[in-house]
């Protein structure tokens, strides 16, 4: 039987790894590290996201679909694109489960995030998720100014609503942005980048290491890639899961593949293929 909730945050989870594989930093402003230093957040308060490289070229106009696969089985499938909404970057994730996990326990998520292109920090994400019986319609805020995030839910069953704020740093990214704010840093082989990630409730600390340089082969090719290894160091997830990403090892850092191994399987997402407008 699996455990729902572990399954859904999993899903998500590994969906927005699959965006953020083109990542961009979290980190800001003046206080950046240069390119040829890699920088090693400590954990707690001090740690700041980066801001991107100044040649940094967002993938505008490009979609990543993923084919997610549980016990062999063909249990997704993932979209993620990312483009320019005025003064902001924008990134839209459409997750649906297929098949026998559908059956199970289906899935249909829609989310968007919004973030500052000059400093990595998210701004704003909007969610709408069907998961199994549950039915939500969800937006957060984050409020620099006054270090919040402000999420308003609703669930769509029963009409009830909740409000919820939260104790944020001066920068934090998203699930899905977070995973381009990594496409974007050098990846040097035992960089080791720590960042702050909220959606809303407490902030979480995620710790993503440089492993391996290594040939491989997804539907959508074969690629010379950037092997990471990312996990959660704070929050209710930490030791619990990990997740690797392999990014093309090239100016495009595609997000070609990311696997996560959990206590009843693992997921896998492979790119088939990329959309271009």
């Amino acid at each position: 039987m699996l455990k729902q909730p572990t399954l859904v945050t999993n899903l998500r989870f590994a969906a927005l790894v699959a965006a953020v594989c083109g990542v961009s930093s979290i980190f800001w402003g003046s206080d950046a590290q240069s390119p040829d230093q890699p920088p090693i957040a400590t954990i707690g308060p001090a740690a700041r996201i980066f801001a991107p490289p100044v040649n940094h070229r967002f993938p505008n106009g490009q979609t990543y679909v993923y084919a997610v696969e549980w016990h062999f089985l063909n249990a997704g499938i993932a979209r993620v694109k990312m483009e320019s909404a005025g003064r902001q970057q924008k990134v839209s994730a459409n997750v649906d489960s297929l098949g026998v996990v559908n059956a199970l326990y289906g899935i249909h998520d829609r989310l968007e995030a919004y973030f500052n292109p000059k400093t990595f920090c998210s701004q704003r994400v909007t969610k709408h998720t069907e998961e199994g019986s549950r039915k939500r319609d969800t937006h957060v805020q984050f409020d620099y100014a006054n270090h919040k995030s402000l999420l308003d839910e609703k669930n769509l069953k029963n009409n009830q609503t909740r409000h919820i704020e939260n104790d944020i740093p001066e920068c934090v990214t998203d699930m899905i942005t977070g995973f381009y704010y990594l496409a974007s840093q050098p990846l040097q082989s035992g960089a080791i980048y720590i960042f702050p990630v909220n959606e809303g409730g407490k902030t979480t600390e995620v710790s993503a290491k440089v492993e391996a340089r290594e040939r491989i082969k997804v539907p959508a090719g074969r690629y010379q890639a950037v092997r990471l290894v990312a996990e959660p160091t704070t929050g209710p997830l930490k030791g619990k899961t990990k997740i690797a990403v392999w990014f093309s090892d090239d100016g495009e850092r595609l997000p070609v593949q990311m696997k996560s191994k959990l206590g009843w399987g693992t997921l896998l997402f492979r790119l088939q293929r990329v959309e271009k407008q």
